[in-house]
């Protein structure tokens, strides 16, 4: 494969050190796992955690034999898949023995996808930022290809003193390979992609994005080079399952790698595995290249073919994926940093678009990014555990909207509903906390905040903006249930302050 470097230089993204400025190149293998109720080629569960050894069937066990089968709902989500990266899908692929010792793979190869992959090449636009100014930089990212192989099992190794114990429920779990072109020139970008491609896969439904279970995980490719440059030698950091360890990695074994080629050595081609603990990378074993694994068609499989229809077929029914869901949101009249946390995540929009409907919905959005995402981060819960349902949250913005309540009290509100629960409007009627619309009452209470501070008001005469005191302290007599509005409108009538 011919890498072409498609990125110009960037300074802003250049790195320091000792001879000059130096420019990270990253590219990513993503292994993400597909959900489907049974594996790649035979029909053992993929449930997480069951016992171990209790998902194997005799393919799994590669007992003497047995053939594999390809599981046709693991191609629909690869090609699902591809269709959201914007790639090319092709209608005719191959499987490969990839051959070198997995000693959690009981055939002792690896069924997977070498030159004819089932996808092609594709892109992702990743937002970085924001920057000093508050703003954020698209960048296209292209995707290599995505390819279909089965996952190993796993290894134990703290399970007793002197052996190590094999759980194969994972082995022959389908998952997709997705290959970025080394496009990325930051951690920043690495994890922007990352978060991004998540995001299109849990839209997508082809695969759930648990990185903490290891259904997404990345084998991330780092080298350094002087700013245009020939690409440098790369080491490819294995299995990073988080999205903060990806960038923690790059940064580790960027500065790594500056520092041995600045002090005359030279980097060798290696894979390496990232300590979390120590926050820095660790020679694993040298990086084999295709030759080593000596790929050949698997000739159990035979050529795996579909038609344009079926293609056609599977496009007809995407959902809508987030680049079209943030532009929609912009049109209604978010900023575009609103948009973009809210179709971060899928449960998200959806939580928002419930919220919205039929109210405005650059209310809906700060409620939903300041007020209940705040609230969730800070409680430590995701969006799937909220205590305060869409219906909730809407009947506060309501109560809002016809006057019923205040700003501030919907503050309170929120918090009640939060802890206790219960519908907004029948709280606001049993706690008395609807909002006070009389001019009646809101002027006398104006009348003895000024009578009570004669001092202020002379004060005023020479400091209009004073005039905001006297609007909190009618706020504060009537507990916040004053209508805002017409409290200053009065306090300014009264004390004479133009607008």
């Amino acid at each position: 494969m011919t890498i072409i470097d498609t990125r110009t230089p960037d300074p802003k993204r250049f790195v320091p050190g000792a001879t000059g400025d130096w420019e990270i190149v990253i590219g990513m293998e993503v292994h993400a796992q597909v959900i489907s109720n049974s594996k790649l080629f035979s029909g053992a569960s993929t449930e997480f955690g069951a016992e171990p050894n209790a998902n194997v069937s005799l393919v799994d066990a590669a007992m003497p034999g047995m053939l594999p089968v390809i599981n046709q709902e693991c191609v629909r989500q690869a090609v699902r898949t591809g269709l959201g990266l914007k790639a090319k899908i092709n209608n005719r692929s191959i499987f490969d023995r990839k051959n070198y010792f997995f000693p959690d793979l009981p055939q002792g190869y690896q069924i997977s996808q070498y030159k004819d992959p089932i996808v092609g090449e594709g892109k992702i636009v990743i937002s970085v930022g924001p920057d000093r100014k508050g703003e954020f930089e698209d960048v296209e990212i292209g995707i290599e290809r995505l390819h279909l192989e089965q996952d190993a099992g796993k290894s134990m190794h703290d399970q007793h003193p002197t052996m190590s114990y094999i759980d194969l429920n994972r082995s022959g779990v389908a998952l997709m390979e997705i290959v970025s072109k080394p496009d990325l020139r930051s951690s920043d970008e690495a994890k922007a992609y990352m978060t991004k491609l998540r995001s299109i896969v849990r839209y997508l439904g082809t695969c759930d994005g648990n990185m903490d279970e290891g259904s997404m995980r990345a084998d991330v490719n780092v080298s350094v080079r002087k700013p245009g440059g020939e690409f440098g030698t790369r080491c490819e950091i294995k299995n990073v399952n988080s999205i903060r360890f990806i960038g923690q990695a790059i940064e580790y074994e960027a500065r790594r790698q500056i520092d041995v080629l600045e002090n005359g050595g030279e980097i060798d081609q290696e894979t390496r595995l990232f300590d979390a603990a120590k926050g820095e990378t660790r020679a694993m074993r040298s990086k084999e290249d295709a030759h080593d694994y000596r790929y050949f068609p698997d000739p159990d499989l035979l050529p795996l073919e579909f038609d344009d229809a079926f293609v056609a077929e599977l496009a007809a029914d995407l959902p809508e994926l987030p680049d079209e869901k943030k532009a929609r949101f912009v049109s209604l009249g978010l900023s575009a940093y609103d948009a973009s946390i809210l179709v971060s995540e899928k449960s998200i929009a959806d939580y928002f678009e419930q919220v919205a409907d039929g109210r405005d919905a650059k209310a809906a959005a700060n409620w939903v990014i300041n007020d209940l995402l705040g609230a969730l981060n800070k409680a430590g819960l995701g969006i799937e555990e909220t205590p305060v349902s869409p219906a909730q949250l809407g009947g506060i913005i309501d109560l809002i909207k016809s006057g019923d309540i205040s700003g501030k009290i919907a503050k309170d509100l929120f918090e009640i509903v939060w802890n206790d629960g219960g519908d907004p409007a029948a709280v606001v009627e049993e706690r008395g906390m609807k909002q006070v619309t009389d001019t009646g009452a809101i002027e006398a209470a104006v009348d003895e905040v000024i009578a009570a501070n004669p001092d202020k008001v002379e004060q005023v005469k020479t400091k209009p903006s004073l005039a905001g005191w006297f609007v909190g302290q009618v706020m504060k007599a009537t507990q916040g249930k004053a209508n805002p509005q017409a409290v200053q409108a009065l306090v300014k009538s009264k004390l004479g302050v133009e607008d």
